[in-house]
């Protein structure tokens, strides 16, 4: 009878998320270092942590690491770096586990704990929910007074994943790149990548602080205007930013215009070439680029873990998001924006401008809409989505359950319903022929939903 309790869900789309003092406290900081201890195997395993520039990163590294010793692990701090550090550390180091303290980009209140395994790839569900089982029945292994782990600090592999980034890069340096990092954990090494591979670069809120006070860390066309001024008026080749631990990149063109998320993964993906992973509320016009150029499209539910399962499972060259989250594999299976920012600037160094780039890859009417809802009332509304959201559409063609509800209309147009992971909202993606025909998709869909709330 016992079994059939359900074990409380910690993790979300990406990793522990919530605000300080609420969701996030620091008996649940610490359980959740020892689970991870306990997880790896305890005594003589070594785990690396890393956190971005939240007030309350301090608090909770300084919480968890006592978890994991208390557990008999050790532990290599890497203090403040962003995402892609701590993954490319993990493997680096030979480390069983990584572990990040960030809520990437949420506001200053929220923080959360993302977990790595040794590869650098972020922790399946498989592995969340042994964590979770383990910290929900307090199965967690101690060790007596002796046997406590140790702790110490690594720097120097910062520099080993600059100099590896370089080494991967092909770069000649001529162009003007202008860097926002959004106060957040890239502050310190993207701009110094970027000089050091040649490039002019003009910062943006490169100082870290905790509060952004530059803007905020989702980086938004709404929070970028600041940015797309800057290249515009200083004549940039383009501008990067970055969101609080920097594993996504967002571009501006050189018309000073936030590049379409969609055709940037699209071009990304067809200079890479090969198989490419993507999601399911990403752009057609992935595909198109990949058929020219002979590639191929693998689509897998929303969230860089199971984009990265899908890359190992099929081998693939390369997988992202929409969102800016890439995987480059060659390199490390954690999601790196520096990198992505890189792999940019080389595509535009090469090729000409990106906005003209952007210009040839083809359009498609995308719309992405959120409804605010409780989270105890997600279940119910996609229950109901499932059921009767495809007899409001006279001409649908397919409806899968991959990740949410996506329903293919006769003319190649779709929508995507699927509540968040990480936030109480409700999320609508959907791409169509016509603006006139995304429109009205939309309003069936958001009608329906506040329908039920």
């Amino acid at each position: 009878m016992e079994d059939m309790i359900p074990i409380p869900r910690l993790f979300g789309t990406s990793g522990i998320r919530g605000k300080i003092g609420n969701e996030i406290t620091l008996k649940l900081i610490t359980e959740v270092g020892m689970a991870a201890a306990t997880y790896v195997g305890s005594k003589g395993h070594k785990i690396v942590i890393g956190y971005d520039t939240r007030t309350s990163n301090r608090m909770v590294e300084n919480a968890i690491t006592a978890g994991i010793l208390q557990c008999g692990c050790d532990v290599i701090q890497l203090g403040m770096v962003p995402t892609p550090v701590v993954g490319y550390a993990a493997m680096k180091l030979k480390a069983d586990l990584g572990i990040m303290i960030t809520a990437s980009h949420n506001p200053s209140p929220y923080n959360g704990i993302k977990l790595w395994n040794p590869t650098g790839m972020a922790y399946t569900q498989d592995q969340e929910r042994t964590i979770e089982k383990i910290i929900h029945e307090k199965g967690f292994y101690k060790v007596s007074w002796e046997d406590i782990g140790k702790i110490k600090n690594n720097t120097s592999v910062i520099f080993d994943y600059i100099n590896d980034l370089l080494s991967n890069i092909d770069i000649k340096g001529n162009l003007k790149v202008i860097v926002d990092c959004g106060n957040g954990a890239g502050s310190y090494i993207s701009p110094m990548v970027l000089r050091k591979a040649g490039l002019e670069v003009i910062t943006l809120n490169c100082q870290p602080d905790g509060f952004f006070p530059g803007r905020m860390p989702e980086p938004s066309e709404a929070n970028l205007s600041e940015l797309m001024k800057v290249v515009k008026a200083t004549g940039a080749d383009i501008g990067i930013a970055h969101d609080g631990d920097a594993d996504r990149m967002i571009a501006v063109d050189d018309n000073g215009k936030i590049a379409d998320f969609d055709k940037l993964l699209a071009l990304v993906s067809s200079k890479i070439g090969g198989k490419v992973v993507t999601t399911v509320d990403a752009s057609f016009c992935v595909d198109k680029c990949m058929e020219e150029e002979g590639g191929e499209v693998v689509r897998t539910k929303v969230g860089d873990v199971h984009v990265a399962e899908v890359i190992v499972e099929t081998n693939a060259s390369f997988g992202g998001e929409p969102s800016g989250t890439w995987i480059h594999p060659d390199f490390c299976m954690c999601p790196d924006g520096i990198l992505s920012a890189l792999k940019v600037i080389e595509i535009v160094e090469k090729n000409g401008p990106l906005s003209k780039l952007l210009d040839e890859i083809p359009s498609y009417p995308t719309v992405r809409d959120k409804i605010e809802c409780e989270n105890i009332q997600k279940t119910l509304i996609m229950e109901k989505v499932k059921e009767e959201l495809p007899d409001r559409f006279e001409d649908v063609n397919d409806v899968n359950f991959i990740d949410g509800v996506r329903i293919s209309m006769n003319d190649g147009s779709w929508v995507l319903i699927r509540p968040s992971g990480t936030e109480s909202y409700i999320r609508i993606t959907l791409e169509s022929i016509t603006m006139e025909k995304a429109r009205e998709i939309r309003n069936i869909s958001r009608e329906f939903i506040e329908g039920i709330l």
